[in-house]
């Protein structure tokens, strides 16, 4: 056997382990949300509940404003991290017992279910629609 199809063997391998690897990060990922805690629920079920609490409170603007505030994640993840981040605002609404979904609780709930360098993104959105950056500035400073 020659020297290139064994270098294409021992390529191919480490390309299939190191896929294999990414997958199963990912999936372990999201069976460890899956896993209950201390009061019975796991991270993926809370998540659910504060979406079905609060479905009520959102209008199609609000929607259609949280969809463009997610367009920088790849399409195959979006919809992962648009209920992250619903789940966020929503667990927000409750919290203070809103009686509808505002700017600023969207606005606050992306920042804080979202890491860092995603925040840049926000601020370019946010100027786009002319809203004042100053008073959402301590929910950057202490992030999640």
């Amino acid at each position: 056997m020659s020297f290139g199809f064994w270098f294409f063997i021992v390529l191919w391998s480490f390309l299939l382990l190191g896929f294999m690897g990414i997958g199963g990060f990912f999936m372990f990922r999201k069976f460890l949300k899956s896993l209950p805690r201390s009061d019975g629920k796991s991270i993926l079920d809370w998540q659910r509940y504060y979406i079905d609490q609060t479905r009520h409170l959102w209008t199609e603007e609000q929607l259609s404003f949280l969809e463009e505030l997610v367009k920088p994640v790849p399409p195959l993840f979006r919809d992962v991290a648009k209920e992250k981040i619903a789940g966020k605002i929503g667990e927000l609404a409750l919290k203070r017992n809103a009686k509808k979904m505002t700017e600023e609780l969207i606005i606050e709930g992306y920042i804080k279910a979202t890491p860092k360098r995603d925040h840049k993104y926000l601020r370019r959105t946010l100027e786009r629609h002319h809203i004042d950056l100053e008073r959402y500035e301590p929910f950057f400073k202490h992030g999640s």
